[in-house]
């Protein structure tokens, strides 16, 4: 078949076979959001005089139906098409003849292909932010239910001071209301339309652009035409950074859960079923889910780096390179949800050792709580220093193994629902309701 654009030559078949490359395998993707572009794209052709109302209506109830068959799983781009939105309309125009061609009026690929991954980030983006809260909802029940149960905590991974598993839960949600911050700012980024800039310098034709907008339930437009288009990899850029940061939190909490099973820590332990063994070693419980996480999670934590290189020489308008950014972030927004759930499963099977301070080793671990015992008691605190520094040389250090801890967000005042507030004011800012209105509104019969 030949290409929507194609003239009188025909592009050679390895070079076809090179620039497409997997592009139609992530383009399947975008099938819905091509469609919903085009539901609105085509209401806002008719308002302006360029579709009349019945090849509207055909084109109106033929997109639904071909947005019906996307979601029963019923949708393939055929091995002779080019791309998804290729697809669509040579769907279209088959059903319905040639009112389906009219509907790439005041459009280019260029912005169809922008609006369309705007549509497809902006629901990716809702998707991880519900997993987010998943786990953080988790993570502020497990601080609360284990707020007594002591952890020793280590820098240099040297026995430092007493923490506790409270203060682990609670560190790792607290976290993620960072990395929440900036998932709404990629959000906020993603949330404005670039439909209307059509190859990036406008139409001749009199759109409104702000319909567009309101049908899409977007916040605002990507006012500047070049701008729309400029903002391609730079979009991409933002999510890249947002992905990951909740990555490096994963990846930390995987490599601490890690350590915690090993046989010599033993702060934790799982059910059978949820480790690995050796095919040689039948005492094995390898905590294999934590470390394909923090691989995916180093993985991830490169993702900037990467759409970064795959953008930062190209000067304003399209380049073809651009597409290459859909091999990148497709697959991140996959592997980051995964990640979320898998630690969110975990940590729900996850069994605590609740008697970890009774190991003689852990001793030195209350060296500061002594300290500080003595300073309450009026010794200056570099004559306690010494006294307990001397006590643990001379091997008669025999501390009180009790923690005192009560400022704001030590071990006995973990302030919680200070971090859910800040947690559920960020949930609050985003318009999750407002663009699911507007979605199903546009594909309502």
């Amino acid at each position: 078949m030949a290409k929507i654009w194609q003239k009188s030559v025909t592009v050679d078949e390895l070079v076809e076979n090179f620039t497409v490359g997997r592009d139609r395998e992530f383009d399947a993707q975008m099938a819905a959001f091509d469609v919903l572009g085009s539901l609105a794209h085509t209401r806002m052709l008719q308002s302006v005089g360029l579709l009349s109302e019945d090849d509207l209506e055909l084109v109106q109830k033929e997109l639904k139906s071909i947005y019906r068959d996307i979601e029963a799983g019923n949708f393939t781009i055929e091995a002779d098409v080019e791309d998804v939105h290729s697809q669509v309309e040579t769907l279209l125009t088959r059903r319905i003849g040639d009112a389906g061609k009219k509907i790439h009026s005041g459009r280019s690929r260029n912005d169809q292909v922008l609006v369309d991954l705007k549509l497809f980030f902006r629901h990716e983006l809702q998707e991880v932010v519900e997993h987010v809260k998943a786990l953080f909802d988790l993570l502020i029940e497990l601080s609360e239910k284990h707020k007594a149960v002591l952890l020793p905590g280590y820098t240099h991974l040297q026995i430092a001071m007493p923490s506790s598993f409270g203060l682990w839960f609670g560190a790792y949600a607290e976290s993620l209301v960072d990395d929440l911050e900036l998932l709404l700012a990629a959000y906020k980024i993603t949330n404005k339309n670039p439909l209307g800039s059509a190859a990036g310098y406008g139409s001749s034709f009199p759109l409104n652009r702000t319909l567009t907008t309101q049908l899409l339930g977007f916040d605002s437009l990507n006012y500047n035409v070049v701008y729309a288009q400029m903002g391609r990899g730079k979009t991409e850029r933002v999510i890249a950074q947002a992905l990951s940061s909740i990555a490096a939190t994963l990846g930390k909490m995987a490599m601490d859960q890690t350590l915690y099973l090993s046989q010599n820590f033993a702060f934790v332990s799982y059910p059978d079923k949820l480790t690995t063994g050796s095919s040689i070693m039948p005492h094995k419980k390898n905590p294999d889910v934590w470390e394909i996480m923090r691989g995916k999670c180093n993985r991830l934590q490169a993702l900037p780096t990467d759409v970064a290189m795959m953008t930062i020489n190209l000067p304003s308008g399209y380049h073809r390179e651009l597409q290459l950014l859909k091999e990148l972030l497709f697959p991140a927004f996959a592997d980051i949800k995964d990640c979320l759930h898998m630690a969110t499963f975990m940590l729900q099977n996850i069994t605590l050792n609740a008697d970890i301070l009774n190991d003689p080793k852990y001793a030195y671990l209350f060296s500061v709580e002594e300290v500080n015992r003595m300073v309450l008691n009026g010794t200056p605190f570099r004559d306690a220093y010494k006294q307990v520094g001397l006590a643990i040389e001379q091997g008669q250090f025999n501390p009180e193994k009790q923690v005192n801890h009560t400022h704001e967000g030590s071990i006995g005042n973990l302030m919680n629902k200070e971090i859910t507030a800040a947690f559920d004011k960020l949930i609050s800012d985003f318009d999750f309701d407002k663009v699911e209105k507007a979605i199903q509104d546009l594909v309502k019969d």
